[in-house]
């Protein structure tokens, strides 16, 4: 009789030989997702199945955080990574690391259709955007803290406008986690520019990848937290050919985190030619009412020669001199002749008094 050996024994076995395999340390599998389910410690543990067979499938959280897209129960999907023995139920599973549709076509669908309900309810629509501030003073950046995005935003900003204050709200811009900490890092964004200092613009915004890396900005929440901002947003995510939910939603759109900070600050050089320019147009019309000025104090000068008025003063004064002489000659032949006719009645009344008579 063979000598019987423990479980455990055949279970560790089995799992030599399974590790051995090199098929099973390294593949990738296609079918549809069933049993989809997310623990609270961040695993994810799901089943991976076609019309012949049905495996268990685990991904730890360490590699689930670093997808921005996750299937859901139905997707068809590939997933990376090694079969092993679950010894605890005595079953083999796939310990998956990478997982991606199966073909673009269920994340475009997914796409249209988060675009089409969005849209009907308005949010992109051009008359609820939010024009930008064309000289800010104070922008916050929504991205990650150690992304090559932030940097050309930094070096945009500081070349373009250095006056401007610049906040940073650090989020993750990729995996599972990523959505909620964008609309967190919105909620921060705001909360600090109602109770601190208001923020003239946010900018979100991370550098190119594919649609799996992009998804975070295609989340239907995160869509919601943009739309609903009270400061305006510039979605810079991506290449200029990438284009995700946010991208409508936001209230300026640029095609790359550095021309999202071109449009969010104006360029201290054309400022400065602008300045140059109307400082030349200023002169130019102040020399042009100088000269009109000028004209116009030589034609009242022309005028004031041709009228001569000091020799018209002295001819009024001489008038009136004349004229006042003669008023006092009129006076005093008219006094003279009041006395004369004065004298002559006091005695003519002298001749009739009856007691000069007696």
């Amino acid at each position: 009789m063979v000598q019987p050996i423990t479980v455990s024994t055949l279970s560790s076995h089995i799992a030599q030989i399974l590790e051995r395999d090199e098929l099973l340390r390294d593949l990738w599998v296609t079918g549809e997702v069933s049993n989809w389910k997310r623990a609270a410690s961040g695993h994810i543990y799901f089943s991976i199945k076609d019309s012949g067979a049905t495996i268990g499938a685990v991904m730890w959280r360490n590699s689930a955080v670093g997808h921005s897209w996750l299937p859901d129960n139905g997707d068809q999907i590939i997933a990376h990574g090694y079969v092993g023995l679950y010894p605890e139920r005595g079953s083999y599973q796939l310990y998956v690391n990478r997982i991606q549709p199966a073909g673009r076509g269920q994340l475009y669908a997914r796409f249209e259709a988060l675009k089409a309900a969005l849209a009907d309810q308005g949010l992109f629509a051009q008359e609820r955007k939010r024009p930008l501030v064309s000289v800010p003073q104070r922008i916050g950046i929504i991205t990650s803290a150690d992304a090559a995005a932030l940097r050309d935003i930094l070096r945009v900003l500081a070349a373009r406008w250095p006056l401007v204050d610049v906040l940073l709200f650090p989020t993750l811009v990729q995996g599972v986690d990523a959505p909620r900490q964008i609309v967190q890092a919105l909620a921060a964004a705001h909360h600090y520019s109602t109770t601190t200092a208001a923020l003239d613009t946010i900018i979100l915004a991370r550098g190119g990848g594919s649609i799996e890396d992009l998804w975070a900005f295609n989340d239907e929440a995160v869509a919601y937290a943009v739309a609903q901002s009270a400061i305006p947003v510039i979605a810079g995510v991506g290449h200029e050919t990438d284009f995700t939910i946010v991208d409508f939603v936001a209230d300026f759109r640029a095609p790359t985190p550095s021309a999202a900070a071109a449009a969010a600050v104006p360029d201290r050089t054309e400022i400065s030619d602008q300045l140059r320019q109307r400082q030349r147009l200023l002169l130019e019309g102040a020399f042009r009412q100088i000269d009109v000025a000028q004209q116009h104090i030589s034609q009242l000068q022309g005028r004031l020669r041709r009228i001569a008025p000091q020799r018209q003063l002295d001819q009024r004064r001489q008038r009136l001199t004349d004229r006042t002489e003669r008023l006092h000659n009129d006076y005093r032949y008219h006094l003279h002749n009041f006395r004369q006719q004065l004298t002559s009645a006091t005695a003519r009344l002298q001749a009739l008094n009856p007691h000069s008579i007696l």
